[in-house]
């Protein structure tokens, strides 16, 4: 985490803030293989369609409707994906008490998620995500997804933060990577106690000054 002195705390929210990877969903609730969750995941969040998902636009059956339109050979499949989004959100209590803890400590607290607006509501409703956070930007209010740079830059300019005073939590390398080429300090999250413990860190940093 180096000797910087960090005064923004960035979430990405799947697999981070709540657990949840869209390649597991696909192979332990649809029964795909690796290979074809990942292609078939790749495909979904690749397609343009995924970059201007504002549900405030676009209704949720105009979008499954529009995929199954662009891709008739995965009808199935799509529909089962996006009526199964529940089943993404696992509740992850200690860390939230760890970023509760992190802005009574002082830090501000921003997400930053290729997540649709309908999928935020669905994982963070039950959750006190909103209680904490500063800010955030997701993809369709850019209509680009990490790790482009336009992502990070937008949440940087909107809110006026310092790209070296803020710090990443994303569960892809790639995303991550592309943060530090912009300045920003970067954490590969694998799994809820190793960011426990680096988000306790940074705890301890605040309350040792």
């Amino acid at each position: 985490m180096g000797d910087r002195a960090y005064k923004n705390i960035i979430f990405d929210v799947g697999n981070v803030l709540i657990g949840f990877r869209w390649e597991d969903m696909l192979m332990k609730d649809h029964g795909m293989s690796e290979e074809a969750a990942l292609s078939f995941g790749n495909m979904i969040f690749s397609d343009p369609l995924w970059k201007e998902f504002d549900l405030a636009v676009i209704p949720y059956e105009e979008v499954i409707e529009r995929y199954v339109k662009n891709y008739p050979d995965y009808e199935a499949d799509i529909r089962w994906f996006f009526s199964h989004t529940e089943l993404m959100s696992v509740p992850r209590p200690r860390v939230w008490e760890k970023v509760g803890r992190l802005k009574q400590a002082g830090y501000a607290v921003y997400l930053l998620s290729n997540y649709s607006r309908q999928m935020l509501g669905t994982h963070t409703g039950g959750a006190a995500f909103h209680d904490y956070l500063d800010g955030g930007v997701i993809s369709y209010q850019v209509h680009v997804i990490k790790p482009d740079e336009q992502i990070y830059r937008k949440l940087l300019e909107k809110y006026g933060l310092s790209a070296r005073e803020s710090i990443f939590f994303d569960d892809r390398s790639d995303n991550v990577e592309a943060a530090l080429a912009l300045g920003m300090g970067g954490i590969v999250v694998t799994d809820e106690q190793q960011l426990i413990k680096e988000l306790e860190r940074l705890i301890r940093q605040r309350e040792d000054c």
